[in-house]
């Protein structure tokens, strides 16, 4: 009987988890269109399948060209473990990873279903890492996909090329391309992913019509991005973005200057063509991004990911029309970042406010006022997180509640982690908001925080503070994880976050002052008390 129905699972074209899975210890299977695949039955009565290929192996010629559509392969491919991440550095203190190393072929997606049967049609979450699109992998607990399938959801995190290799724009690669654009490749990786999900997922009892995405960080600004471009927008019932969006945050450049970057870049590697920028070995380029002269990769306005700019686009109405549920935390970035070294006095405010906008200094310091020296690291704080990503993710959802035609709910997350466990006490807080072990010479190195650092809410949203060993969870931190999974579960299902026992999160309406939930232990919904800050923000921070 169990060779028939492997034999089942070979032949019929929605073979579905459980369905081949007989006696104790079998495998569940599913059948994709390149071929069956063979995961992991975990203890929950969830369903995990690991490294699904989604795209081919981005190398060789296939380096800095959009993703190509993955082979197929015979007989049950084991999807037990984690394909590779995507090459990178390790610059990021609160990364852990699953994964087994960094290479060019890193192009894997990661499934985790509760579903029995492919009636059951679930609704879908598709995650994208965070990490500046330098860093980052779909195998990081803190985004693991097991919590949220035990709510009901198929959840994917997906894998894309970073730095260099997923953002070089060249002239050379828009003259060979066919719809001369270059660069975006990272971006191109999460389309394609996205579209790999809609023509699959049904086989992991997922429906193809209810997709969400969401993300954190450069994984929120890769949902603002897909909103944004025409060739993804359609395929979205709803997004979630955590702190940043293209709308201020890591914004675009014209494809001419995205080219003259990758031009300076293989100047840098003494490369004279394309050709021998493709030959050179993978892990020196890497090394090169290291180099303090080595140009930053920047998203492109290349004509076809974005025919214009998101901006543009947002302000138009072309962006998608689905809910969307967005926020930030309330320090995004410490007070260190305006000020270095230098003490937070008045004056050494008013100085790094003189020196950071010369022209506009005397309206940012009445919109950021400060009365005394005690002041300064509150507001000092909020202007840094502001200009780091606050105003982006602002800027996205009131553009989204204007021209977006559907419902936007905007959040404030402010719970503040609770002390680091023994084992952890002679590391210090790291810039993306995790911790870093104090010896180590390279880490960037911040004050501890009085509240919620930029990252802090992944493992609450995705109901994974176990798989974060670091910190001392207290009862209170469960709770509001439980709070604020709810809310992300029941958005995804639903497009509307509310359910019975929750309290009450109202929609942003455009023209009045917006309702903001405040996720914490006393988790409530206040008017907006900053629009001036962000309006005044606006006027200048934007030049696309």
């Amino acid at each position: 009987m169990k060779n028939l129905i492997i034999g089942l699972a070979l032949t019929t074209c929605a073979v579905l988890p459980g369905m081949a899975q007989s006696g104790a210890g079998a495998q569940p299977q599913a059948k994709v269109a390149n071929g069956t695949l063979a995961g992991t039955a975990e203890a929950s009565g969830v369903r995990s399948f690991k490294g699904i290929p989604f795209a081919a192996p981005p190398v060789g010629d296939l380096r800095w060209k959009e993703p190509q559509p993955a082979a197929n392969w015979q007989g049950v491919r084991q999807a037990t473990a984690f394909g590779p991440r995507a090459m990178q550095r390790p610059i990021f203190g609160d990364m852990g990873f699953r994964s087994n190393g960094v290479s060019e072929d890193c192009l894997y997606l990661n499934v985790w279903t509760p579903a029995k049967s492919a009636k059951e049609k679930l609704p879908v979450l598709v995650y994208y890492y965070g990490g500046g699109f330098m860093a980052g992998d779909g195998s990081e607990p803190r985004y693991d996909g097991e919590s949220m399938a035990k709510q009901g959801i198929v959840a994917v995190t997906v894998n894309y090329r970073l730095n260099v290799f997923g953002f070089m724009a060249h002239p050379e690669l828009t003259a060979e391309s066919s719809h001369k654009a270059s660069g975006n490749y990272g971006l191109l990786d999460q389309y394609a992913a996205l579209k790999w999900v809609r023509d699959n997922v049904a086989a992991f009892g997922g429906d193809p019509k209810r997709i969400t995405i969401a993300g954190e960080s450069a994984g929120s600004v890769s949902v603002s991005a897909l909103m944004a471009s025409p060739l993804s927008k359609d395929m979205l019932a709803g997004a979630i973005g955590e702190s940043g969006s293209l709308l201020g945050t890591l914004s675009p450049v014209s494809l001419a200057d995205g080219e003259k970057q990758g031009v300076a870049f293989a100047e840098q590697m003494g490369a004279k063509s394309l050709a021998e920028l493709r030959a050179i070995p993978a892990e020196k380029i890497l090394a090169a991004t290291a180099q303090p002269n080595t140009p930053r990769f920047s998203v492109v306005v290349d004509g076809y990911f974005f025919p214009k700019s998101p901006l543009a686009i947002f302000e138009s109405g072309q962006q998608a029309h689905v809910p969307l549920l967005v926020g930030w935390n309330s320090e995004e970035m410490n007070y260190r970042a305006m000020l270095g070294k230098e003490a937070p006095t008045v004056d050494n405010y008013t100085s790094a406010v003189k020196r950071m906008y010369p022209e506009q200094a005397d309206a940012i310091l009445k919109q950021y006022a400060v009365q005394s020296d005690s002041d300064v690291e509150t507001v000092a704080t909020s202007l840094a997180g502001d200009r780091f990503i606050g105003f982006s993710t602002w800027k996205w959802s009131d553009l989204q509640s204007q021209t977006g035609g559907k419902p936007v709910y905007r959040y404030m997350y402010t719970r503040a982690r609770p002390a680091m466990t023994e084992k952890m006490g002679d590391a210090t807080p790291g810039l993306a908001g995790g911790v870093v072990k104090s010896n180590d010479p390279n880490a960037i190195k911040m004050p501890a925080a009085k509240g919620a650092v930029h990252s802090a809410e992944i493992e609450y949203a995705m109901g994974n503070l176990a798989t974060n060993s670091v910190y001392a969870w207290t009862p209170d931190d469960y709770n509001v994880s439980k709070t604020m999974q709810r809310y992300f579960a029941g958005f995804i299902k639903t497009g509307n976050p509310n359910s019975k026992g929750l309290p009450n999160w109202p929609a942003v309406v455009p023209g009045k002052p917006a309702s903001v939930m405040y996720i914490d232990v006393n988790t409530r919904a206040e008017t907006e008390k900053n629009r001036d800050r962000y309006l005044l923000l606006d006027r200048f921070m934007l030049k696309q």
